[in-house]
């Protein structure tokens, strides 16, 4: 049966994948065989196209390899919902971005260690939203100085002068979303004038 011509040559990819995440794995086709219960000749066959590829021998692969079956086939990721996470540490923070586009709002969360505990207040363009997943952060806002707990948010002008680390000698895990100058959050309580984070939904204040 012959296939549709994006189909074929998807097909065709699928062997010389196969080899690059082999032999990048450092895996020997013998080691492959044996955990994968294939024959060498018929991984080798697979690898050089002279065999087509099947469910039945990309399944192992995909577990031997530790990959997703569609990274194997190369199946495009138009259309899938799903974030592929790539965390980074930034100066011992842990950031992991929840965006996969560039765009007017960057959503991102982030990973404070215990240790970051010493203000250094920085400025920079932009408006912040951020919302305590676990621990307690501490922001410093201009003159402010608040902690806020899970389940708590807070908004700020990043012109001002703005930190945030750990206030309970552990990690603090929270989301932020950060949007470009002008721009406001769709959330109930704003920031009172003098750039006074805001807080909980019910539009409590911190205390001056």
């Amino acid at each position: 049966m012959e296939h549709p011509p994006e189909i074929a040559e998807t097909l065709s990819e699928v062997g010389p994948r196969l080899r690059r995440l082999r032999t990048r794995r450092g895996v020997t086709l013998a080691a492959l065989a044996g955990a994968t219960g294939i024959s060498k000749s018929t991984l080798s066959r697979l690898e050089s196209g002279q065999r087509r590829p099947s469910l039945e021998l990309l399944l192992p692969l995909a577990r031997a390899h530790q990959v997703p079956l569609d990274e194997l086939v190369g199946a495009p990721e138009s259309g899938d919902p799903r974030v592929r996470l790539t965390p980074r540490e930034v100066n011992g923070t842990t950031v992991v971005p929840l965006s996969s586009r560039p765009g007017p709002l960057q959503a991102l969360k982030i990973v404070i260690p215990a240790d970051r505990c010493r203000p250094d207040p920085r400025v920079h363009e932009g408006y912040e939203w951020l919302y305590v997943l676990s621990g307690r952060l501490r922001l410093v806002l201009g003159d402010h100085d608040v902690t806020l707990g899970p389940g708590e948010a807070a908004e700020f002008d990043t012109r001002l002068p703005h930190w945030f680390g750990s206030a309970g000698g552990e990690p603090v895990e929270i989301l932020s979303l950060l949007g470009r100058q002008g721009e406001r959050m769709h959330v109930r309580a704003r920031p009172r004038p003098g750039g006074a984070p805001g807080r909980d939904p019910e539009g409590e204040r911190p205390e001056g």
